[in-house]
């Protein structure tokens, strides 16, 4: 993985996967072990969206590693607007080690890594949230390092989460459900890409929309906010057609006993999720946002030197 860019879960193999998750398993139990990794080296936080998880697991990962996060909100740098967006990634590859950015466009990415020599990582695009699954899948790996036991659900809107989601859980050979209301459903191409994945990794992926079936017998049930950023204006609308679809206990009830409750945060209560579920015995959200900071410290130790001598 050393020099690559982390834009999309398609970037990642199975093998990237599971050494990740071996990494950051490390990294959690022994982090005095990498406190100097990022030892002299400098990483650009780019942020168009506010953001309290991403903002503080990367400012805290690269500093806690030996670097120095230089955080750079769109306020002040408008990216694509002041300067053009390869001009920026052109200047950034000559003063820091790394690209960290949090977009609303996600082709903003692409040519952000199509110009700069240095890592390029997504930290939220319109089109995916890699680093969400990889901590979410991570979670998972804690508990059961065996990705065939486990069968995932993902209920609401077929969005830039489920899309990393479903991806990298059909790369590391997991069993991927979702349920999107007509009109939300996943991107046919991310479904045909994950498909493809599951075929070759042993997992499997289903398309639903009713709720009640893609959740029966599972062992997690996730969801995301029905309105993201940028879509405020719909939050109405959407909140009347995603209502069948709310983590609740009675839908939790069609799961697998003991199924995980899971959300990306932030949360809007007596929404997506209600309050018995998220503070219930088998919620594991703030585990979910913990693993944020050892998966994306494995990632950016990854990207920069490479996981041999590690795992």
């Amino acid at each position: 993985m050393k020099g690559k860019d982390l834009l999309s879960s398609a970037d990642l193999s199975r093998d990237d996967v599971e050494r990740l998750f071996r990494a950051a398993a490390l990294m959690k139990a022994h982090p005095e072990r990498f406190a100097g990794s990022l030892s002299g080296k400098s990483a650009a936080l780019i942020f168009e969206k506010p953001s309290l998880r991403t903002r503080v697991t990367f400012e805290a990962g690269v500093f806690t590693m030996g670097g120095l996060p230089i955080y750079l909100p769109h306020e002040e740098h408008h990216l694509g607007e002041r300067e053009a967006v390869r001009d920026v990634a052109r200047n950034l590859e000559r003063w820091v080690s790394l690209i960290v950015a949090r977009v609303f466009s996600h082709q903003v990415l692409v040519e952000m890594a199509d110009n700069a020599r240095i890592p390029v990582i997504n930290a939220l695009s319109d089109a995916e949230h890699p680093c969400q699954a990889l901590a979410d899948l991570f979670t998972l790996y804690e508990r059961r390092s065996d990705p065939a036991s486990w069968t995932l659900a993902f209920v609401g809107d077929g969005n830039n989460v489920c899309v990393s989601l479903m991806l990298m859980a059909a790369t590391w050979g997991a069993h991927f459900r979702c349920a999107n209301p007509e009109g939300y459903r996943v991107p046919a191409a991310a479904e045909a890409e994950a498909r493809r994945r599951a075929a070759l990794s042993g997992g499997t992926v289903e398309v639903h929309v009713d709720p009640v079936k893609a959740v029966a017998g599972v062992a997690a049930v996730y969801t995301d906010v029905w309105a993201s950023m940028g879509q405020e204006d719909e939050a109405a609308q959407r909140e009347r057609i995603f209502a069948p679809y709310q983590l609740n206990a009675a839908l939790l009830s069609h799961a697998g006993r003991g199924a995980l409750a899971m959300h990306c945060l932030p949360a809007h209560r007596g929404m997506e999720i209600t309050d018995e579920v998220m503070d219930g015995p088998t919620s594991v959200v703030y585990d979910q946002a913990e693993n944020r900071l050892h998966v994306q410290k494995a990632a950016m130790h990854a990207l920069v030197h490479g996981l041999s001598g590690v795992v």
